[in-house]
């Protein structure tokens, strides 16, 4: 396992609450993480080139907005082109549970919904970097 995991944490679109994207963030940094926190609003291309220069792990994108069907395929989609197929995806938010299946299916790693703990979070990315032997 490399020696510090490098997550960027993003807020994607129109949803303007990042407290828990943050709390999420400050938690990864107490472990001993690398995290980079994008702000709010931002757009697939944007998270993408981002996480790309930042030579990141993972993307981790929090949406309270209802739009995961379309900001999470997007991301996946300039992932693909920029050859960022190792760089793990997951996300955060309130999203439906038939949504989160779908979401999987298409690639996006664990999806965390509202009574996740930091802690799972965190177990999470570090089981998933030593599995792909980041």
């Amino acid at each position: 396992m490399k020696q510090k995991i490098r997550v960027l944490i993003a807020k994607a679109g129109l949803d303007g609450h990042d407290r828990g994207a943050k709390v999420v963030a400050a938690a990864m940094r107490d472990a001993g993480f690398e995290v980079i926190y994008t702000g709010l609003r931002k757009t697939a291309e944007a998270i993408v080139e981002s996480a790309l220069q930042e030579d990141v792990d993972a993307i981790g994108v929090s949406l309270l907005s209802g739009a995961h069907m379309t900001i999470f395929p997007k991301i996946l989609q300039m992932m693909k082109i920029k050859g960022m197929e190792d760089v793990l995806l997951f996300g955060g938010g309130i999203i439906p549970q038939k949504d989160i299946q779908e979401l999987r299916s298409m690639g996006v790693g664990e999806i965390f919904t509202p009574g996740t703990t930091t802690e799972d979070i965190i177990c999470y990315l570090r089981t998933w970097i030593i599995d792909h032997d980041r």
